[in-house]
Order: C-alpha cells, then structure tokens, then sequence
C-alpha cells in the first residue's frame, strides 16, 4: 500500500504550515497555513500549490493560527471540496480569523489597484474574499479530543490537545492496516507546561513517525516565575519614570487572552489600577468570547478562579475593549498612562502599527515583545535592534524602551520539545518542521546526544522533500 508523507510548507521556515498525505490513492493535507514575513514571503502565497487542490480528498488542521489555516479560502476557490477535519473550538475561531484575513486581502488589492489605475496597469485581484471564506466554513467536521475517527478509507485520526492556543490539536493519524499499519504522530505547535488559561500538552505513547515543530529549537524561555517578575519590573519602571503608554502587539488568539487574564490576576501586585488598559482589536475580542464560551477546556486553574469570583470573568473584567475604528484613533492622541493590547503579534498589520506610529518614537513610551517574530517582520526589525521603522511609508524613529519577553511565548521551547519528544515509546524516526535552519540544527543535535532516547533517525525537512511511509527505517538527513 502506498503511504508518503510530502513536506510543503514551513520548511525551514516558521510559516505556511502545509503537508500532503497520501495513503492507497487517497491525498490529504495536514493544514494549509499562509505564508508571512516580508513582501516577498507574502507574494509567495500567490504561487500555484504543489498539488492539485481539486484532488484533495480531506484537510486535517492543526488550529486556527492563519499560518497554519491561512491558504484554505484559497484551496476552496482553486477546487477543493472536501471535509476540513479540526477541533471545533478550532472551527469557531476560523470563523473570526479567516473573515478577518479576507477583509486584509481585499484591502490589500485594493490600495495595490489604485496604484496601478494611475499606471495604466491591469488591476489585481484579492488572494481570497468573503465568499471564499464562507465556503470554507462550510466544510468543517469539528471534532472533540480523544474522538477517533476515520476519515477516507485506511486512515483515521486522534486529535488531542496541544496546549497552544483554544482548540490547538496534536494529530494521531492510523494509517493502513495490518502488517502495513503505520502511526504518524503530527505535533502542530506545541504549547508549554503550567502556562495560564490552557491544558498542558498531551503526552503521546507511541509512533512510527514524529512531525514536530521546532520553532524555538535552539533557545530556552525564561521560566514562567521570572517572567512575572519582569513584566512587573517593565510597569513599576515606567510608572516611576515617566508613566508614557505601554504597547504590546498581541496575537488575537491566544496571546491577547493570556494578557488579559495576567492582568485582571496580578491588577494589584502590578499596580495596574494607574492604568488604563485597552484591548483595541475587533478579531482578539471576538476570539475572546469563543475562549469564554469554551470554558470547559480550560486548565483547573483557571476553572477554580473564576469559580471564586463568580460574575466576573477574569477575560472580561480588566480590560475596555475597543471595536470601533473612530475609539482607536482617538487613543492616538493619549500620550501617557495606557495599556494597549493590538495585533498583529509580528507588527505586519492591524492597530498596533497605529499605535508604533505615535508611540515608537517617545523615550518615556514602552512597547513588550511577547511572541514569535518571523523573519522579515516589523517585529522581528525592531528585535533586532532597527534604530528606525517605515509604517504607513514614513520612517518613525525608534526611541521608545523595547522589552522582548520570551517566556510569554505559546510555543515549547527546547527542553519542553524534548521532553514531549522523549515520552515516545521506542524513540520512533522524527522529522522537524516548523522552525528556522539555525534552530532546527541545534535541535538535531539535541535530539542526538542521549542515547537512550535519541531517535533511530532524525530529520529536517526541505521544501518538497518526500518520505515514504513504508520504509521510515531508512530515514535519513532531509535537506532543502
């Protein structure tokens, strides 16, 4: 029986998520994630897929992160037209996410079209729009953790929780039958132990193959102890020195709530009741309702706190939430004394690059990085120590104090990623995706060094490099 694993997307890269399953003729995905970065990793989305969409029997998503989910309106208007297989809290978040990454694209065309009319040039149309979205929402089997399921004939899935995000999934899939049996084991994006809000990633026994990402690879997280400590130095430090505003550029799912449930948590220890705090982005308050109504995935932790407190939601009661185009703007002209949670998390577009526009340039203004910034980002710019930044094609001067908090991220680091890679019965062949050359290269050599648990081989993959299922012994180095 032929089984082969082809590797698409976030290969040595931290976006566009996609890989092609194929079992006895039948071919599915495992997510369909849009490529970010810079303008040319963005142009890339326009690009024909490696496969033919019309062809595809079945999507698997991972969860709702547009790098992971991103391309499927895409997918949908070039022909697809089977099932999208996910978690549901994963199906409800899309709805919000990939609406609102429609209304981008079609903004996107139009300010490109009227650059071109005044250039006599042919006018471009939008990578997706609305109706393809809606059609995506369509084709959603949601699914609960633990709940086996078969999806095309000779394969069948697990999904349990990541601990990444709401609904975040980590793919069991069963392949084949009998003596040809295989399991794959997809992690998605790993989250972390003891982080607030979510379940711990889910340990997994055992498999004939590992696809785990590898994001932070080469790197470990401050611990989540020292991460408070320093969140609460970054507002002590600004209160006593000058008090300007504080900008954190916030993914709307996941990131924002975290923040929001930090800070109704530590409003006193931090001395947060000086500030006013605003979470200015349409999508993360929507997101943020789905968390809500979502309750029972929650940790036991966050369960038995907002039990303590009943009518007050610890997502709902810190924060003013900030829908309106016209409340936005009128923050700009507040220069001290403001808390503003916006996305995008990598500064590549929404409110937040409003908010750098008028705040990067003051020294009494701080803005904390508390997530993944890809290569090619604002970001990821201002990380690495950009002394300016062009928004809205204007250099703004970058004076403002700048704080990268590593230990906020939802992904595993290093020590996290082995120690869920080596829960593995048997040390089964793991091949890496999902993170960049460097830090993939150090995780290798991580994965290598004990030998008790070292995997009987370890790749990474490159941009179509293919594997065939049935001879995963032979597994060897995979390169671009």
């Amino acid at each position: 029986m032929e089984m082969s694993l082809q590797f698409l997307g976030a290969t040595q890269e931290v976006t566009g998520s996609c890989h092609l399953l194929k079992v006895d003729g039948q071919q599915l995905l495992l997510d369909c994630g849009l490529i970010q970065g810079g303008k040319a990793d963005e142009l890339r989305n326009h690009e024909p897929f490696d496969f033919e969409p019309s062809r595809i029997n079945a999507v698997i998503l991972s969860h709702a992160h547009i790098d992971h989910s991103g391309r499927l309106p895409l997918l949908v208007k070039q022909g697809f037209k089977g099932p999208i297989f996910t978690h549901k809290a994963t199906a409800e978040l899309c709805g919000i996410m990939l609406r609102d990454a429609a209304m981008l694209q079609e903004k996107d065309a139009d300010r490109k079209n009227r650059k071109r009319a005044k250039q006599d040039l042919e006018p471009i149309e939008a990578l997706f729009d609305e109706d393809d979205v809606e059609a995506v929402l369509k084709l959603f089997t949601p699914l609960e953790y633990g709940q086996q399921t078969q999806l095309v004939p000779h394969v069948s899935i697990r999904l349990s929780d990541a601990g990444h995000i709401l609904g975040s999934a980590i793919v069991e899939l069963f392949l084949g039958a009998g003596k040809e049996a295989k399991k794959l084991v997809f992690s998605g994006d790993l989250g972390r132990a003891g982080m607030p809000i979510l379940d711990d990633p889910t340990l997994i026994d055992s498999a004939d193959l590992v696809l785990m990402e590898s994001t932070y690879g080469n790197r470990l997280h401050r611990s989540w102890d020292d991460t408070l400590t320093e969140l609460k130095a970054i507002f002590a430090t600004t209160i006593k020195q000058s008090r300007g505003n504080i900008l954190l550029p916030a993914f709307s799912v996941g990131r924002a709530q975290e923040l929001l449930y930090l800070f109704h948590l530590y409003a006193k220890e931090w001395d947060l009741s000086r500030w006013r705090i605003c979470l200015d982005s349409p999508m993360a308050i929507k997101a943020t309702q789905v968390y809500v109504n979502n309750y029972p995935l929650m940790d036991e932790d966050f369960k038995r706190f907002t039990q303590l407190s009943p009518g007050k939601h610890p997502l709902l009661a810190s924060a003013e939430f900030i829908s309106s185009t016209e409340e936005s703007i009128e923050l700009n002209d507040i220069h001290e004394g403001l808390i503003i949670i916006a996305g995008s998390g990598m500064c590549n577009g929404g409110r937040i690059r409003n908010h750098l526009a008028h705040n990067l340039w003051r020294k009494d203004a701080d803005v904390i990085i508390c997530g993944y910034q890809a290569v090619g980002t604002p970001g990821r710019i201002l990380v690495d120590g950009a002394t300016d930044l062009t928004i809205h094609g204007q250099k703004v001067k970058v004076a403002a104090r700048l704080h990268t908090v590593g230990g906020l991220s939802a992904h595993a680091d290093q020590a996290e990623l082995l120690r869920w890679y080596q829960h593995f019965d048997n040390a089964p062949p793991v091949v890496l995706v999902h993170g960049e050359k460097e830090a993939q290269a150090v995780l290798i050599e991580a994965l290598s060094e004990h030998a008790a648990t070292a995997p009987q081989a370890a790749a990474i993959a490159g941009h179509q490099d293919c594997l065939d299922l049935n001879k995963l012994p032979k597994l060897v180095w995979i390169h671009a």
